[in-house]
């Protein structure tokens, strides 16, 4: 199933930037969806590309995606993707562990453990979402970044029997994830704590068992012979720092504000508790009670004891424009952006904001963030959608109609990006970049259409009809 920005509530908008899918209705409830935010994004990929690098690795080529599902899963996939189940995060107890799992599914990795089921040249991955009715294409393609992509069912999604590894694949990703933790001077304490954790759900049923145990198997072999070379490391006993524990402790946070009940936000958060993580999660917890003032409240103390953090600012503005202040999230919005520059999701939400004048002065200033924030995310498809919004408030027709196609061709509806594409070029002139674009999409998306109607001459099977 796939849930398009465009058909989302008009209040949802600019939760989509920041982070996605955290209200979506009751009937997707046990769908799932990417979440985008530029804190936790910024904080898993300052614990990750240590040992990225580590394993020999370049992190720009390797994507890490958020997955909005509360049971514990992590797993890769072709092409060198990094799934972390929400879950997998809240479970976490320290920066440490956390690390120790990224570092393992590294070492699938780098070790080419990524097996092929019986569907054929497909990934496994890849066959069970087009099972499910999504093609991988789509999702990597930048439908994460477009906003609200529903991936599918909870089961077949986060259950993926066929990326099973075997026991000695494990063992080798556990060697990996020490070698990889070492040469960064990290301690792989982490990881041992985190199989010791859930070491009981080796002896329950395949059923039973989380997620990542029924991909992940795990034995106590696997754990003594880690045990043994965490025992001789020299960073034995390395702990996370200040910094890293509270980065985690504040990701958390805000991952339980959106993603939990404002109940169990305040009882696990309450009012005698004025830590930093604390009032992060009770801010977000206020606003989903749309009790505005105390939302504010607490943004505004933390923004009082450190001015100089973005994502305060950032969390403010989405406070106030989902609370219907459009206007008035135009300045945290730029504080934001001005303490964060280049940030594609932040130019995102300033843009938008900024729409809410319908100011004809300030439509310049918006194509301008837009395209900035497209040069770093060029699949983002909710930027294509505002860029495209814009062109047609400013009556230039034929770029909105460019936009469009872009939108569509990022979350990969292939007809209808060759369709928009199409009448664009019809009115863009022929010397514009716009023009050359639009038609490679049309190309691309014409050899799209032929293979797949080569596919569908297959031959037909022999079908017997009996007269009675």
């Amino acid at each position: 199933m796939n849930l398009t920005l465009k058909s989302l509530p008009a209040a949802l908008k600019f939760l989509a930037i920041t982070l996605l899918c955290l209200a979506v209705s009751a009937a997707q409830a046990n769908a799932q969806s990417l979440l985008r935010d530029t804190e936790i994004e910024e904080t898993l990929r300052e614990f990750t590309n240590p040992i990225l690098r580590a394993g020999g690795l370049t992190p720009a080529s390797v994507d890490i995606y958020l997955v909005n599902d509360p049971s514990l899963n992590a797993f890769v996939t072709r092409g060198q993707n990094i799934f972390l189940h929400s879950g997998l995060i809240l479970e976490a107890d320290t920066p440490n562990q956390l690390k120790g799992v990224i570092a393992h599914e590294t070492g699938h990795i780098t070790g080419g453990h990524i097996v092929r089921s019986d569907y054929g040249n497909r990934s496994a991955y890849g066959s069970m979402l087009i099972a499910a009715g999504i093609g991988l294409a789509a999702i990597l393609a930048g439908e994460g970044e477009a906003g609200a992509l529903i991936l599918g069912g909870s089961q077949q999604f986060g259950v993926l029997e066929a990326l099973s590894y075997s026991r000695v694949n494990e063992a080798s990703a556990d060697q990996y994830a020490f070698e990889y933790m070492d040469r960064t001077g990290q301690s792989s304490e982490g990881l041992i704590q985190f199989f010791e954790k859930f070491r009981a759900q080796e002896v329950l049923s395949q059923a039973r068992r989380y997620p990542y145990f029924r991909g992940h198997p795990l034995s106590s072999d696997r754990i003594d012979a880690l045990r043994e070379r965490v025992r001789d490391s020299e960073h034995t006993g390395t702990t996370d720092t200040p910094e890293e524990l509270h980065k985690h402790a504040m990701m958390q946070a805000k991952l339980r504000g959106f993603l939990n009940g404002p109940a169990e936000v305040y009882s696990r958060f309450p009012l005698s508790d004025q830590s930093q993580p604390a009032r992060y999660a009770r801010a977000v917890a206020n606003f989903k009670q749309a009790d505005l003032r105390n939302a504010l409240k607490e943004i505004d103390s933390l923004i009082e004891e450190e001015p100089q953090n973005p994502y305060f600012h950032e969390l403010k503005a989405q406070i106030l424009y989902e609370s219907g202040k459009g206007i008035d999230a135009i300045a945290p919005a730029k504080r934001a952006l001005e303490l964060k520059p280049d940030s594609p999701l932040l130019q995102i939400a300033l843009a938008q904001a900024t729409l809410e004048t319908r100011d004809t002065g300030d439509y310049a200033k918006v194509v301008d963030l837009l395209k900035s924030a497209l040069q770093n995310e060029p699949n983002n498809s909710y930027a294509w959608y505002l860029l495209a919004d814009v062109h047609e408030r400013q009556g230039n027709r034929p770029l909105a109609q460019y936009a469009t196609a872009e939108r569509f061709y990022a979350v990969g509806n292939i007809q209808s990006a060759r369709d928009f594409a199409q009448r664009a070029q019809e009115e863009l002139p022929r010397s514009s970049p716009q023009w050359r674009r639009a038609s490679d999409i049309i190309v691309v998306t014409e050899s799209h259409n032929a293979r797949k109607k080569n596919r569908n001459r297959g031959p037909k099977p022999f079908v017997s009809f009996t007269s009675h």
